[in-house]
C-alpha cells in the first residue's frame, strides 16, 4: 500500500527544459494569467484552449502529459462531490428523474464544466510546482510581493513559511507512508471493512505522525537559530533573479493563449 501514490502537488521534477529555465516570477505570473482560461469557460468546448495550453506547457517542460493528468487524482473525490451537487440541484429543463432528484440539461452542463474547471486548476498548479523548486518559488513570490514591504507587510517571513511548507509536504507524506508500513507489519488493516472501520484504523497513525511533525519543526527551529536567522533582516542571494528576453516571450505566449481562448469562446 502506497499512501502518497499519485501525489504530485509540491513535488519538484528537475530538468533543463525551456520552462525550467524561465524566471520564477515569470512562471508564477504566467500561472495566474493562465488561470483565466478555465474560469472563462462556460461550455465543455470552451475548455479546449485550456487543455491545449496545458499540453503545450507539458511538452515545453518535458513532463509527460499523462503524469500531469495523474496530478489531479488527489482531488477526484472533491470533483465528484461538486459534480453531483451541480447535477441534481441545478434548476432548468428536466431530462431525467431519480426519485425526488431531478437531472436537468443545465445541471449536466454545469457539472461537466465545474469538474473540468477544478481539474484544469489543479493541473495548472501542478505544472508550476513540477517545474519550480521550493527555493525558486519562494524567491519569486518574495520578489513579486516586495512592493508590499512599503506598508510593513512581512514579505520575507511569508516567503520563508511558503518555502518550509512546500519543502515538507512530500516529507509529511513519506512519514505517513513509513508509519503505515510499520503498522501493517504489526497486523494493522487499512483496506477491509466499512468506511467507519477504515477511518478508525487510521487513528493510530495520527499520534506518531504528530510527534514526528513537531520533532522536525523543533529541529528546524533550532537549526535556524544556530545559523543566526533573524526575521526580516536584509540578505544577499547566491543566484539573483534575472528577467530575460525568453521570460518576456513566455509572458506574451500566455497572454496570446488568453486572447485565443476569448476568440474561441466567442466565435467557435
Amino acid at each position: 500500500m502506497k499512501f502518497s501514490n499519485g501525489f504530485s502537488i509540491g513535488q519538484f521534477i528537475p530538468g533543463e527544459s525551456f520552462v525550467h529555465s524561465l524566471d520564477p516570477r515569470c512562471r508564477i505570473t504566467g500561472m495566474f494569467i493562465l488561470l483565466v482560461l478555465p474560469f472563462s469557460a462556460e461550455k465543455p468546448l470552451d475548455f479546449v484552449p485550456a487543455v491545449f495550453c496545458l499540453y503545450v506547457i507539458s511538452a515545453a517542460s518535458r513532463i509527460p502529459f499523462a503524469k500531469l493528468l495523474r496530478s489531479g487524482r488527489p482531488v477526484l473525490f472533491l470533483i465528484a462531490f461538486t459534480a453531483i451537487l451541480n447535477l441534481f440541484w441545478t434548476p432548468g429543463h428536466e431530462v431525467a428523474r431519480l426519485g425526488p432528484l431531478r437531472i436537468t440539461s443545465e445541471g449536466i452542463n454545469l457539472a461537466f464544466c465545474m469538474s473540468l474547471r477544478i481539474y484544469c486548476l489543479v493541473m495548472t498548479a501542478a505544472v508550476l510546482m513540477m517545474t519550480t523548486s521550493p527555493m525558486d518559488f519562494a524567491s519569486g513570490a518574495e520578489r513579486l510581493m516586495s512592493p508590499l514591504a512599503l506598508v510593513k507587510f512581512p514579505v520575507s517571513e511569508i516567503a520563508m513559511m511558503m518555502t518550509i511548507a512546500l519543502r515538507f509536504i512530500p516529507t509529511l507524506f513519506d512519514e505517513s507512508e513509513r508509519i503505515m508500513k510499520a503498522q501493517i507489519s504489526r497486523g494493522a488493516d487499512f483496506e477491509s471493512g466499512g468506511l467507519i472501520k477504515r477511518a478508525r484504523a487510521y487513528i493510530p497513525i495520527l499520534a506518531p505522525l504528530f510527534i514526528q511533525v513537531f520533532t522536525r519543526a523543533d529541529s528546524l527551529a533550532t537549526a535556524m537559530e544556530s545559523r543566526c536567522y533573524v526575521p526580516g533582516a536584509p540578505r544577499t542571494r547566491l543566484n539573483p533573479l534575472v528577467w530575460s528576453a525568453r521570460d518576456t516571450a513566455a509572458m506574451a505566449c500566455a497572454v496570446a493563449f488568453v486572447v485565443f481562448s476569448a476568440v474561441w469562446n466567442r466565435y467557435i
